[in-house]
């Protein structure tokens, strides 16, 4: 459903029955059930779905008490039809569930399908007809299951969905095809809802598999094992996210690497602490990688000359 208002449309409340979503009459059927029951005098409400309108029958008054005989026989009075003044108080609450009844199922069927039965008065007449429109063809059933079956393989956490939205989405699938008497193993249903979880809850979905299973818990355990760890994976998305915003994480990391120290200033204490090195490197003696890097420059016997010709003057 796509918003709050159509789901309590759908499902009904205390005052309105639920309607009836022609792609899916099994469930309408178990919803009307229950809402039937959950109503004053709701099990004679039933019968009147299932059994039919209450037949009121026939009368035969009897002669008062009075009254004479004739030749000993006891004379009876004429046979009539029952009416309502005539029925017991068990049998008074019999009629009335009739006429809820009709009004019950006549409010959860959308016009579409109303304008097909609006002739019928009797609940069990537009139960009956309604249940042969929408379920009396096999290929609707087969098209309400192959349709629960693609929504079942491209079912998938969707980004931003906290586990709680994305449990009961999941709960609902299962339940509209067990409906319909559809079956899957425990293990298929397990794998379904971990293994198409966000990415951030990867860590968390291999320490089930590993400390719990797939076999033995079902996915209702699965579910409020992970949701404990909501909170870490929450923490795990924003540090993704975070990292996704850099827009060359590589080339950070490379230029941080490739700064370099900033070159010296050329002045009495270089120029002598190089004219040092000079005799070094003509002694034999390596020169220190860190002058080096610091200098940037190759060392020569004319530079040599004009370092001892500099320290000569001063």
């Amino acid at each position: 459903m796509s918003n709050m208002s159509e789901d309590i449309w759908y499902a009904g409340s205390d005052t309105r029955p639920p309607m009836l979503d022609r792609t899916d009459f099994e469930s309408w059927q178990q919803r009307i059930r229950l809402y039937c029951l959950g109503k004053d005098n709701g099990e004679n409400i039933m019968k009147s779905i299932t059994e039919g309108p209450f037949q009121m029958g026939t009368f035969i008054q009897t002669p008062a008490e009075d009254a004479e005989e004739t030749e000993g026989a006891l004379q009876l009075g004429p046979e009539r039809a029952r009416v309502f003044t005539d029925l017991s108080a068990e049998e008074k609450e019999r009629y009335k569930a009739d006429i809820r009844a009709t009004n019950i199922l006549l409010q959860g069927i959308p016009k579409d399908i109303y304008t097909l039965i609006n002739h019928y008065t009797d609940a069990k007449d537009i139960w009956d007809n309604v249940k042969m429109i929408l379920e009396g063809s096999e290929l609707t059933k087969d098209d309400r299951e192959s349709q629960l079956y693609d929504e079942f393989e491209r079912f998938c956490q969707i980004k931003g969905e906290t586990i709680h939205v994305y449990y009961v989405r999941f709960s609902k699938l299962i339940n509209d095809m067990r409906n319909i008497k559809m079956t899957m193993s425990r293990m298929q249903l397990n794998s379904k809802f971990v293994n198409n979880m966000l990415p951030e809850w990867s860590r968390f979905i291999t320490e089930v598999k590993l400390n719990r299973g797939l076999k033995e818990s079902n996915f209702d355990q699965l579910y409020a094992y992970l949701k404990q760890h909501e909170v870490h994976v929450n923490e795990n998305r924003m540090m993704m996210e975070r990292f996704i915003h850099i827009d060359d994480p590589l080339a950070l990391v490379s230029n941080a690497s490739n700064q370099k120290k900033p070159k010296r200033v050329k002045d009495y204490a270089y120029h002598k602490e190089k004219m040092m090195m000079c005799k070094q490197a003509e002694q034999g003696v390596p020169l220190q990688a860190d002058w080096l890097e610091d200098t940037d420059e190759e060392i020569d016997e004319q530079e040599l000359e004009a370092h001892y010709s500099y320290m000569a003057k001063i």
